[in-house]
């Protein structure tokens, strides 16, 4: 944005970076789209998905990334059944992505984070799909807390787990999901959650809220891009799914 307002005539810099706003804002997109259809192929008819957090239209301009491949699936005309995560402790799941799926008309239930490996263990779930913030060179992918431990115990128990990212969200200069920094949030979104600014806790605890976590790779069963999906060993397939633009490679 900043080198197309530097090469633009004065009077012209705003049409110019409103432009490359919009053209940046089609790319997105057009790539959770063809990640969507990569990812649509993945699920059977009669899948019930688990879901982490929100990867929806609300978190990527329009189309979502584990979110798109549900709603890829679904306009299939597969039937799926999503379990959707809460995602404590701001609840994304549970105020977005319930919403989200609403508004496309896909079934789903909302269940508390610490359901999901009664679900897992139950038989009741066919995948588990989660978006992601970043991906190191390795394979071990940084996502909203909670998304660790859903991989560990989807692994325990024979059930896929895939991250769902474009290709953007790889960084191949991090060697290892341990080179990601975490983010410490605010005490109160734990002590005062659901209580509407009151504590919900004695005073004085003492609060860790890191806002997410790393997954070894070796949980990840694949990693959908919408270049296709990159399979153990992950520091060869990512390389080629960051190299490759436009076509899919499996």
């Amino acid at each position: 944005m900043l080198n197309r307002a530097a090469a633009a005539p004065p009077d012209r810099i705003r049409q110019v970076v409103l432009a490359e706003a919009q053209a940046i804002a089609d790319e997105d997109v057009a790539t959770n789209r063809r990640l969507g259809q990569v990812g649509a192929a993945l699920i059977p008819n009669e899948a019930t998905i688990l879901h982490h957090c929100n990867t929806g239209a609300l978190a990527t301009v329009d189309y979502g990334t584990a979110l798109g491949v549900i709603r890829a699936a679904h306009e299939q005309g597969k039937q799926v059944h999503v379990l959707v995560d809460e995602t404590r402790p701001c609840l994304q799941g549970a105020r977005l992505t319930t919403w989200e799926l609403q508004q496309l008309g896909i079934p789903f239930t909302l269940i508390a984070d610490n359901a999901a490996g009664h679900f897992l263990h139950s038989g009741q779930v066919d995948l588990v799909l989660v978006g992601a913030d970043r991906v190191a060179a390795n394979g071990d992918v940084a996502n909203k807390i909670g998304t660790y431990k859903l991989a560990v115990v989807a692994k325990e128990n024979g059930v896929p787990f895939y991250p769902c990212v474009p290709t953007s969200t790889i960084d191949l200069a991090t060697p290892t999901g341990d080179d990601i920094p975490i983010e410490e949030r605010p005490p109160e979104e734990i002590t005062a959650i659901a209580y509407q600014g009151r504590a919900a806790v004695p005073e004085g605890v003492q609060v860790a809220n890191p806002a997410f976590d790393i997954t070894p790779h070796r949980y990840i069963t694949g990693i959908i891009t919408e270049n296709g999906i990159a399979y153990p060993p992950f520091v060869q397939s990512l390389e080629r799914m960051v190299g490759s633009e436009k076509e899919y490679v499996d």
